[in-house]
């Protein structure tokens, strides 16, 4: 049943379409297997079968678009901008090909209806595994729009519910801001900025979480 359970997560964290609407009496029915689940996304689609398209739209842009700390796109929240993220997108695209998966949208990799999507075709145990990977992200946008009082926050709920691990806080919140950043780590030994120091040629396994020190 996960497998389907992603897929709805999935579509429901997508821009509001017309087809969308259209699937919500098909999308009940299939989450009747599911209480739980189908408890937690009930906010989210009384007010999409309630709303206007345009203003669900909007309204979606708003929360997602215009606020960074909703972004639905996983490494923002553990790298910001550093380029440590882009190497993440790598590694997390050569998971997608190892397991047979290959992205047609032009979302980038960590773009979470798209893992979503990628999560249903693996493997139960496989994709509870990356689900159990990805949840201390998951879980942070939960709390965010939990925070805002958006009824989006129980469709990450419901990937909270499902993994097989507890989320922690991210320990390193993403910095944003060159200046921010020399601040708080100083230059390099040679004086040069921190983000502008080589990325590691080692290509390390997906994280979805920033790496301990020790570890």
């Amino acid at each position: 049943m996960n497998q389907s359970l992603f897929k709805i997560v999935s579509a429901l964290l997508c821009y509001p379409e017309p087809e969308l609407l259209a699937a919500l009496d098909d999308i009940r029915s299939a989450l009747q297997a599911t209480p739980t689940a189908a408890s937690m996304l009930e906010p989210l689609l009384a007010q999409l079968e309630g709303g206007e398209l345009i203003a669900l739209q909007e309204g979606y842009v708003q929360t997602f678009d215009r606020s960074p700390a909703h972004s639905l796109h996983l490494f923002e929240h553990i790298h910001g901008e550093d380029r440590a993220r882009g190497q993440a997108m790598v590694d997390l695209l050569e998971e997608y090909k190892e397991h047979g998966f290959e992205p047609v949208c032009a979302e980038l990799p960590d773009y979470v209806p798209l893992f979503l999507e990628f999560l249903s075709q693996c493997e139960p145990d496989e994709g509870s595994r990356l689900l159990g990977d990805a949840v201390h992200v998951l879980g942070h946008i939960a709390g965010k729009l939990r925070e805002s009082s958006s009824p989006y926050a129980g469709v990450l709920d419901v990937l909270v519910w499902l993994s097989p691990v507890a989320p922690e806080p991210l320990s390193v919140p993403p910095i944003r801001d060159m200046d921010e950043l020399l601040e708080t780590f100083g230059p390099g030994a040679d004086g040069s900025e921190p983000l502008l120091k080589p990325a590691l040629p080692a290509i390390a396994p997906v994280n979805f979480y920033p790496s301990r020190p020790g570890a």
